[in-house]
């Protein structure tokens, strides 16, 4: 199978996952006030989704291709021997674990919370919440991701397709799913606990900063998932946070109180 027969692939299986998402949203919803079209949709699929999907996609292809080019960051020939699934689920980790501590760090930094803020501050949780992601927020975690990827000499297919479980587990831990998985929720992330992480509820509040797996937020304290109620709503409270797509990337460089 060549490159690009995986890229039609990956992107069949995003968009095949997204109807899905979307139908058992409308069949199974967690919360049934909420819209299919609800507020700043447009700008969450057209400019988050496509437009800078597909701008910062074709920046990291080439971040890629200089790594392993290069003479000067020669690759570690770590997997390249590796079977491809093997590959997948050992970055998959590996960048699960790193993604949870950054998290944390976002949340604590003033300067890391402005440019995640822009991904809390949608109203309604669902399928397409976790692509409202500013764009140096994207830019800072992909680019550790991928040049890891690169520099253990990850196989060219791998990136494709992380990328691809990267986008459909994030329409799932933010979809809009009455769906409870047990005892595996201690293991593997989902909307469960998640949409949690979006709520404004005090008792929320810097907590389930995992992504694929939840026993991270186990493991290290920060699990919280109440049984006995759901949250009073979610974003960033009483914060008038702008709404189109040019104004919610330059309101992170806004001055800071003093």
């Amino acid at each position: 199978m060549t490159l690009e027969d995986i890229r039609i692939y990956s992107t069949g299986a995003l968009v095949v996952s997204a109807i899905v998402v979307i139908a058992v949203e409308r069949v199974f919803p967690y919360d049934r006030r909420q819209r299919f079209f609800r507020n700043q949709i447009f700008n969450d699929f057209l400019l988050y989704t496509l437009v800078q999907s597909y701008v910062l996609g074709i920046g990291f292809s080439y971040l890629m291709e200089a790594i392993q080019s290069s003479s000067a960051l020669a690759p570690l020939r770590f997997s390249s021997s590796w079977p491809l699934v093997l590959q997948l689920l050992f970055f998959t980790v590996l960048h699960d674990l790193y993604i949870y501590w950054f998290h944390r760090l976002q949340h604590r930094s003033k300067y890391l919370w402005r440019v995640h803020e822009a991904h809390h501050s949608t109203r309604d949780v669902d399928w397409l919440s976790g692509a409202r992601s500013h764009t140096l927020e994207i830019v800072i975690n992909q680019s550790i991701e991928f040049g890891v990827i690169a520099l253990l000499s990850g196989s060219p297919e791998l990136p494709i397709l992380k990328a691809a479980v990267d986008g459909i587990w994030g329409m799932y831990i933010h979809s809009n799913i009455n769906v409870r998985t047990g005892w595996l929720q201690y293991v593997v992330n989902g909307p469960e606990m998640h949409r949690w992480h979006h709520a404004t509820d005090d008792d929320a509040h810097n907590k389930n900063f995992s992504t694929k797996l939840a026993i991270w937020d186990w493991l290290f304290g920060t699990a919280f998932f109440p049984r006995n109620r759901k949250p009073s709503g979610y974003g960033l409270g009483e914060m008038n946070f702008p709404k189109s797509y040019l104004a919610q990337h330059a309101y992170a460089f806004r001055k800071f109180e003093s």
